[in-house]
């Protein structure tokens, strides 16, 4: 059973819906956009996400082989999803714009090797984790 979860970009302009699934992957990516952003992202099949608010607002970019797709909202630049290269019917949602969660929730999150890019190399592939330690006191 996967539960309705909303987010959105950091103005609100962009809105959306996403069913969660049970066992969601969240990763990052270390190629050249993903590690300029620094985004925590959560792989959602496109079928469970629902823009419902901001479409008209999204700006697409694309790179490289162009397939991935990107999307900016306009409006205050954050980026709430794109489409994945690697999975083109799946959106990697950017964590921190889902409504409640922060990239700081998750201790350790596995680092994809984007840079080395399955399309590419005939591999998929994890190339190390990042680690989020709060400190006491």
């Amino acid at each position: 059973m996967s539960d309705l979860t909303h987010g959105g970009c950091h103005c609100g302009t962009v809105r959306f819906t996403i069913d969660m699934p049970e066992n969601p992957l969240i990763r990052r990516c270390n190629c050249t956009i993903c590690a300029m952003k620094g985004v925590v992202m959560m792989d959602v099949p496109m079928s469970m996400l629902n823009i419902t608010q901001g479409k008209d607002a999204l700006t697409p970019y694309t790179f490289g082989s162009g397939e991935a797709k990107h999307r900016f909202c306009s409006i205050c630049g954050i980026h709430p999803f794109h489409q994945l290269r690697s999975e083109p019917d799946h959106y990697g949602v950017n964590i921190a714009c889902i409504d409640g969660t922060s990239i700081y929730d998750f201790a350790e999150v596995p680092v994809f090797d984007g840079e080395s890019h399955p399309a590419d190399t005939g591999e998929a592939r994890y190339v190390g984790v990042m680690r989020y330690q709060k400190f006491s006191g």
